[in-house]
């Protein structure tokens, strides 16, 4: 099975742990995904203020071991920044690396850093995380909050630059000042159902249907937390077919918040796993092809829609 994931916190993980990508013990490794055919995953730079350390300055060791990682496994792994890539480095069986940004606090909510994250080759940047910022309220903290006049200037600047802007983890009205701010595919990495299981980390019906309306996706999130009480293979499917009942076969795909997760669903210890899921939907006669969107496709062709360069 191919599989094109929008978020991990794996880099976290390794900077924590002092693992490498090979063998982190945690929700994903290098080692276990070559059990896919085509691989692509979006590895978060994140920090919060628990670690003791200024914000910059852990995402930036985060970088350090990313760029070591690739150095190390150049046969199995290598950094993207455009869907072309992405299908080349398929076409040579490695993983596409994108990296994402979690939090714009992290690049301290200003828009000239975000020159410095493209560079890097960043593609996608959480505009809050729990916390609200310059930019706006999160799902948690200022709920209320829409994008400020920063926010809109952070999110033109991400749109010039060829990045996706990230809605999961905001406030409802920040998802609707990006809608009206942006022009191209809306973006949530790793988000679920609000009608299927009620959290404020999930989205919308409303949401979901802008989402589509502007040719974007959102990714499943695999944390229990965001599913459901005690959470198994079919809790899944069921924020999964509720997004396609909506007219979303094009637009769901997979955003396991691996490594973020405290919880996973019942047998499920990592990514390695989502062959679980892809199996439970073939026995309920789904296609093949349905199941290629799903898992890769309709990540892929956002990705390329938006990063160009």
């Amino acid at each position: 099975m191919d599989v094109f994931d929008g978020h991990c916190d794996t880099l976290l993980h390794c900077y924590e742990t002092g693992a490498g990508l090979c063998d982190a013990d945690g929700h994903w490794n290098l080692r276990r995904t070559r059990k896919f055919r085509r691989h692509a995953q979006f590895f978060a730079l994140f920090a919060d203020d628990t670690l003791g350390r200024p914000l910059e300055e852990v995402i930036r060791a985060e970088y350090v071991i990313f760029q070591r990682e690739l150095a190390l496994h150049p046969d199995r792994i290598c950094q993207c920044r455009t869907g072309a890539e992405a299908v080349r480095a398929a076409a040579e069986g490695r993983t596409a690396a994108f990296l994402s940004v979690e939090g714009a606090e992290l690049l301290g909510c200003d828009p000239a850093q975000l020159d410095w994250a493209h560079d890097i080759g960043v593609r996608a940047v959480n505009l809050t995380w729990n916390r609200q910022n310059a930019l706006s309220g999160s799902h948690m903290e200022g709920a209320g909050q829409g994008l400020t006049a920063q926010g809109r200037d952070f999110v033109r600047r991400m749109e010039a630059l060829g990045m996706l802007v990230d809605v999961s983890h905001l406030s409802d009205p920040g998802f609707w000042d990006v809608a009206e701010e942006t022009r191209g595919p809306l973006f949530a990495s790793h988000s679920n159902a609000r009608s299927v299981f009620f959290h404020t980390r999930n989205l919308t019906d409303r949401q979901f249907t802008a989402i589509i309306d502007s040719k974007g996706v959102a990714g499943i999130n695999f944390f229990a937390d965001f599913l459901g009480d005690c959470p198994d293979t079919d809790t899944v499917i069921a924020h999964i077919e509720h997004f396609w009942s909506l007219g979303g076969e094009k637009h769901v795909a997979i955003g396991g918040d691996w490594d973020g997760c405290a919880r996973l669903p019942r047998c499920y210890s990592g990514i390695w796993d989502l062959e679980r899921l892809y199996e439970a939907l073939l026995r309920r006669n789904y296609s093949p092809a349905l199941l290629e969107d799903l898992f890769y496709n309709n990540m892929l062709r956002v990705v390329s829609e938006v990063c160009t360069m």
